[in-house]
């Protein structure tokens, strides 16, 4: 039985993953080329889970039956959510390799967990919900948020306030902003990340984000409960 690593990584185009397989030993030097150089003309490539097992070309053949309809043809891409692969290759008998800082049932339970969310977030109806809030040091922040398909976009236009010191997700890091003022739309994978565009700090985006009557967008994941 021939063992190895099957493995699957994000991208920078969310919903887009590639799952692929390498040797035993081949692992960081490939991811090390697939995260520097990117894949097929995609990039931002991230490693988010690898095992190994046996029979790796048979269970690579096999996930690629299964997720046939996903694949970007010619390729080891796929139109996914990359938490179900996670939860799938989780689920198989072999070694974790990565991460190394989590079990496989920290890994399967995060991913259960990450799939529930991105559920509440289908909840949210297309279209525009708005941001009017008091930041701290530099007054009223107002954004709009446009929803589209799942992703959550700010709009240029929007006021930014100065970020805090720390960490910031990548969405507001790159964000364009001149004289605190957002100059490009910036699509997000949350309302929440969404949020830290103008706000620059963490935040609650079911709370901050509101329809054109003023209610939160938490109605709809409250809605969605009952």
């Amino acid at each position: 039985m021939a063992r190895g690593i099957i493995y699957v990584m994000s991208t920078v185009v969310p919903g887009l993953v590639k799952i692929g397989k390498t040797g035993l030993d081949n692992f960081e030097s490939r991811m090390y080329t697939l995260e520097r150089n990117g894949y097929f003309n995609v990039v931002g490539l991230t490693r988010r889970f690898a095992i190994a097992v046996d029979d790796y070309d048979e269970k690579e053949i096999l996930l690629d039956e299964i997720f046939s309809k996903s694949r970007v043809e010619g390729s080891e891409l796929f139109a996914l959510d990359v938490d179900l692969v996670i939860q799938l290759l989780s689920s198989f008998d072999g070694e974790q390799i990565y991460p190394k800082t989590t079990t496989k049932n920290e890994v399967f339970e995060n991913a259960t967990k990450e799939r529930q969310v991105k559920a509440n977030w289908d909840l949210i109806p297309d279209g525009e919900y708005y941001l009017a809030e008091n930041v701290k040091g530099f007054g009223k922040v107002t954004a709009t948020m446009r929803v589209e398909e799942g992703m959550f976009v700010v709009l240029a236009g929007s006021d930014c306030a100065p970020s805090r010191d720390g960490w910031n997700p990548e969405s507001r890091r790159n964000a364009p902003i001149k004289d605190n003022r957002l100059m490009a739309d910036v699509p997000c994978n949350s309302p929440s990340t969404a949020a830290w565009i103008p706000l620059g700090h963490a935040n609650n985006g079911w709370a901050v984000w509101k329809n054109t009557d003023g209610t939160p967008i938490d109605i709809f994941r409250k809605n969605g409960a009952e």
